[in-house]
């Protein structure tokens, strides 16, 4: 559980508290998805706020949702301008949904052609045929 007196925090707690590897959160700030630590400790140190944690929290959900980092953060610019960006969230997640439904299209016609291939395997080909192609059960001629 996440304590509401988090004051900065170092890069290892944040590390430590979101799950993410402190590689990925310099990362994630290098591409502008954090906004960069102005703030260092004396040791020089990034500090970051722990408003970082929630930012961290949208971006893994929205990974495991199938977003890009490019659409995430194309997201967090509109929130960054001060306006919830729910409308382009739902219309990525839309988006998101008709390109699985035609990846799921695209794989079923692949498992029939798969199959009736299977269906129609000869183990042993002809000689002739077996002379001028790699596999004939596959082959198409050019």
């Amino acid at each position: 559980m996440i304590e509401n007196n988090l004051l900065p925090m170092k890069i290892g707690q944040v590390a430590a508290l979101s799950g993410f590897p402190i590689k990925t959160i310099r990362y994630y700030e290098d591409i502008g998805l954090l906004e960069p630590s102005v703030e260092r400790s004396e040791s020089g140190y990034r500090l970051f706020e722990e408003s970082v944690l929630g930012r961290l929290g949208f971006i893994k959900r929205a990974k495991s949702l199938g977003l890009s980092l490019r659409e995430i953060s194309e997201i967090l610019v509109i929130r960054d301008r001060g306006e919830l960006p729910c409308r382009e969230v739902q219309h990525k997640l839309t988006t998101k949904v008709q390109d699985i439904t035609s990846q799921i299209e695209a794989l079923e016609n692949l498992k029939t052609e798969l199959q009736q291939i299977l269906e129609h395997w000869q183990e042993e080909p002809s000689t002739d045929q077996a002379s001028k192609n790699v596999c004939p059960n596959i082959q198409t001629q050019i």
